[in-house]
């Protein structure tokens, strides 16, 4: 009887878990980011259930083009929904070639939310280079998307790539942290956007999204 009890919780807390997000009150400005991986998207259903806006991934640096960009972006512009495109930075390709796939996928639009580049580690890449070099060519990076969308751009760090390399400190740029359920604080200057929970299931989408919040 006890492991049933022990079962039912659990599977209350997932459930709970799984559709958490932080209240209004506090973040009133919340949507998630989504890629080919979470499939076909019903735009309008995501807007309706409380998704202000939406980051699409336009490439992933060791791969190219997310092969569902053109689609996304089209439609997430139809539903009303602010909109913006994100680079997967891969540190095994360099950034200018990265670059160049971002910017000849992303169509300029004046509409459009500042890009953003996600600094995570890939398990597929195990290059690891030097915090010198690494800024070297994140500095290359942001110059090259940053000219061509005529916004600044925003880093979106995950904890262990910047306890690996301190970008925060080396890159004078918005940041985007990651941290489920509790606001993080592991960079060493303050936030403005936040993914609050990277499994939440939400109407519209099949499978869990990052949801994200915006500092009030």
């Amino acid at each position: 009887m006890g492991a049933i009890v022990v079962a039912m919780v659990g599977a209350a807390l997932w459930a709970y878990a799984c559709h958490w997000a932080p209240g209004r009150n506090v973040y009133p400005v919340q949507g998630v980011a989504v890629t080919a991986d979470d499939g076909a998207i019903d735009w309008g259903t995501l807007a309706a259930n409380g998704a202000d806006f939406a980051y699409i991934r336009a490439a992933r640096g060791a791969d190219g083009r997310d092969p569902a960009f053109a689609r996304n972006w089209s439609a997430a512009r139809s539903s009303g929904l602010r909109y913006g495109a994100l680079l997967d930075f891969s540190l095994c390709r360099r950034a200018a070639e990265q670059a160049t796939g971002f910017i000849t996928t992303v169509p300029r639009d004046n509409a459009a939310l500042p890009p953003v580049i996600r600094l995570a580690f890939d398990p597929s890449c195990n290059t690891r280079p030097g915090r010198d070099a690494l800024l070297s060519e994140l500095n290359t990076l942001v110059n090259l998307i940053e000219s061509n969308a005529g916004k600044s751009a925003l880093i979106n760090v995950s904890n262990d790539f910047e306890a690996e390399y301190d970008i925060a400190s080396g890159i004078n740029r918005t940041l985007w942290l990651d941290g489920n359920f509790f606001p993080p604080d592991y960079a060493t200057r303050r936030w403005v956007m936040w993914t609050a929970n990277d499994m939440r299931h939400i109407d519209g989408v099949h499978g869990p999204v990052r949801w994200a919040v915006v500092a009030p």
